[in-house]
């Protein structure tokens, strides 16, 4: 009812300014909804909330993991507990320190990685040329160290939930440590890891101060992560919402309903992942 009642608000709020958009919502690139007549479209926003979200998921997963299997099976238990404390402390961060220091003080180093990227990786497309600043790298990179702990976090308590009998089990078959969590661990755990990975994804995909502080705040399509440039619809929302006149935050909020539909999707999928895996699960036991 709640998910409900929020779309249809969403939706009576976003329908004059779509009547009154003289562009493609869907397809044109620019953002002037306080124009007479209004031109706006979503593409640019969307893909950049993707893209930057996707590239933070490629980042975080698989350090995510190694810490949580590290946490949960390599480290002594007094140690363990002492780094997932501080893991879990950053979740508690605020979004906009976050925004802060990736601004302030690592957008320099992402900078100079990009000019690396460009000058011995410069042939794929994604590496393109410059200028080097706010861009789709350094959202993606403060987007990733913000999903880390989320994803760190609940990955290691799934990983402590595996049966000991499974592990001993396979210890007891001659397997190494490391053949014990490929073969128990991993599989047992595997419906956790997605809902995990899905809920950073999540973070990610909403994420608005961060973003807006690193991002170029471009209405453009391009793969090329590293030159300024990239926005995203809830950094749109924050960076615009000001200076909006009725048509424009009505536009906004369309775009809001756009990012409503996205994170909807993606939790449908992951719900349906898990089933289907528990499904499988249930019926080879």
């Amino acid at each position: 009812m709640v998910i409900a009642a929020i779309a249809i608000f969403l939706v009576a709020k976003a329908v004059p300014a779509l009547r009154a958009n003289t562009e493609s919502f869907w397809t044109f690139e620019g953002w002037f909804p306080n124009d007479n007549p209004p031109q706006f479209g979503i593409g640019a926003l969307a893909f950049g909330t993707v893209l930057s979200s996707l590239l933070a998921l490629l980042m975080a997963v698989p350090v995510a993991l190694g810490i949580a299997l590290y946490l949960s099976h390599y480290a002594p238990r007094r140690l363990g507990n002492a780094l997932g404390f501080l893991i879990d402390l950053l979740a508690a961060v605020p979004s906009v320190v976050f925004g802060l220091w990736g601004r302030d003080y690592f957008a320099q180093p992402v900078a100079d990685l990009s000019a690396w990227l460009n000058r011995y990786f410069g042939w794929i497309p994604i590496f393109g040329d410059g200028p080097y600043g706010n861009s789709i790298l350094l959202g993606s990179v403060v987007l990733a160290i913000m999903v880390l702990p989320i994803i760190t976090s609940l990955s290691r308590e799934v990983f402590r939930q595996t049966p000991t009998a499974n592990e001993e089990a396979a210890l007891a078959l001659g397997a190494t440590r490391w053949e014990m969590i490929r073969t128990a661990v991993l599989p047992y755990g595997r419906p956790g890891v997605i809902a995990a990975v899905m809920l950073g994804l999540g973070r990610a995909l909403g994420e608005t101060i961060a973003l807006a502080l690193t991002l170029g705040s471009t209405y453009a399509i391009s793969f090329n992560i590293l030159a300024s440039g990239g926005n995203s619809i809830a950094a749109n929302i924050a960076n615009r919402f000001a200076e909006a006149n009725d048509t424009g935050r009505g536009a906004l909020i369309a775009s809001g309903l756009v990012l409503f539909a996205i994170t909807l999707i993606v939790n449908i999928t992951a719900r349906a992942i898990i089933y289907r895996r528990r499904e499988f699960t249930e019926s080879a036991a």
